[in-house]
């Protein structure tokens, strides 16, 4: 099986995995379209992972039986569930107090089941609640449901980029605006200390006004057992259970894994630059920016291939593919230090007309010269009325022709 046909596979499986299993079918039966063997492929991986397309998500949690339409979780009350993975299943759910609906994403067993990590857990989401962006989907509260726990967010309509990135790459014009807003939260939590660790397409929504959301910030941490080791758990934020079991395709998200990461050292803000480029790479492409036929094919991509540039259109402006590298560099230190310089980057790209629907850089210089030229003829103007006006008052030298150029189209005389 060809790397491209391994990439199409997981793509699809990402997508597909986050959805109730009504709207899984349907969205298998429009992406796949009459490639049957595709979506036997995809299925596959989906019944493996516990995801199966005529049931509810498996129990990851306790309790989950419970949580069914009309069941209530402290003040919140449940309509559906909505997705389910390696951080738990999410719910719709609905606050009677405020009148509107939320998210709940009742958490692993395997973490309520561990004091410390309940604890730290606490601890983070108090931090991560801080967080106030608009591009950053906020944390309303900590629940508590038997031996579970549970986050409500707040709940963002609209596809994953994931499920954009499915049925192919994103034009320029679409895909750098939502980098730069990605790009915005990114650091706008750095600024707070916060690093989100798992940053990849499935992690970030867009809602039908354009405005992106990123989600699940620093959870793989909040989540993670205390050593901060790479676990071999199924249940592992950065590598699913199936990337685990299931031999010859990727899954979970060890594809967006920086090389520090990969190799289980400190990370800092630089972890999301790296995660930052690998999906720009894939908005830009429709392709992994690493991407094996084995677990360890990706490691040693992630650790020692460059991605294919040459899946980026002849279109793609120089300064976009500039950044990519930047941003991909293996070593920390030679990486792009800070979100901020990307941001940076694509709003100067955005003004130099870069983006369809900006006011570029060029637009603005024409006005400029077009006020300048006005400007100019207003002074022209102005100092000829001037020196009319001197020349005939009393003792004055009396009226003089006087001649100017306003540059196009010729020169006229203004008899006096």
């Amino acid at each position: 099986m060809s790397s491209e046909r391994v990439a199409r596979i997981e793509t699809l499986y990402q997508a597909a995995r986050t959805r109730t299993p009504v709207a899984r079918a349907a969205f298998l039966a429009e992406a796949c379209g009459s490639d049957d063997e595709l979506r036997r492929e995809v299925e596959s991986l989906l019944q493996q992972d516990g995801h199966s397309l005529g049931s509810v998500p498996s129990a990851t949690i306790d309790h989950r039986a419970a949580l069914v339409r009309g069941a209530t979780m402290g003040l919140y009350r449940i309509i559906e569930p909505i997705g389910a993975g390696g951080m738990g299943e999410v719910y719709r759910a609905h606050d009677p107090k405020l009148g509107r609906d939320v998210a709940v994403k009742v958490l692993p067993r395997s973490f309520a089941a561990d004091p410390d990590r309940r604890a730290r857990f606490e601890r983070e989401a108090r931090l991560l609640a801080a967080l106030n962006h608009p591009n950053i989907a906020q944390i309303h509260g900590l629940e508590e449901f038997g031996t579970s726990r549970a986050l409500v967010m707040e709940l963002v309509e609209g596809p994953t980029l994931a499920d954009r990135i499915a049925y192919g790459r994103l034009p320029i014009a679409e895909a750098l605006p939502i980098a730069r807003q990605i790009a915005d939260a990114l650091e706008a939590a750095h600024e707070q200390g916060i690093v989100h660790r798992d940053l990849k397409p499935a992690n970030i929504k867009v809602r039908e006004d354009g405005t992106v959301k990123v989600l699940d910030f620093g959870l793989a941490k909040a989540l993670e057992p205390p050593s901060g080791a790479w676990p071999d758990r199924g249940d592992s934020p950065t590598v699913t259970a199936a990337a685990m079991t299931k031999n010859g395709v990727i899954l979970g998200t060890a594809a967006y894994m920086s090389p520090e990461q990969m190799r289980g050292q400190a990370i800092d803000k630089r972890a999301d630059v790296w995660g930052f480029g690998c999906v720009l790479y894939e908005l830009l492409t429709g392709h992994r920016a690493f991407l094996g036929e084995t677990l360890s094919d990706t490691i040693a991509a992630v650790l020692e291939r460059d991605p294919a540039w040459e899946h980026l259109t002849p279109s793609t402006p120089a300064n976009v593919r500039r950044l990519l590298k930047r941003a991909l560099e293996k070593e920390p230190k030679r990486r792009l230090r800070d979100i901020a310089d990307a941001r940076l980057d694509l709003e100067e790209i955005a003004d130099e007309g870069g983006v369809a629907g900006t006011r570029g850089r060029d637009y603005r210089r024409a006005r400029y010269v077009g006020w300048l030229v006005a400007g100019g003829m207003l002074v022209a103007l102005t100092v000829t009325a001037a020196i009319a006006f001197r020349s005939l008052r009393p003792g004055g030298v009396g009226p003089l022709p006087i001649a100017f150029d306003l540059a196009t189209p010729a020169s006229y005389i203004i008899p006096m």
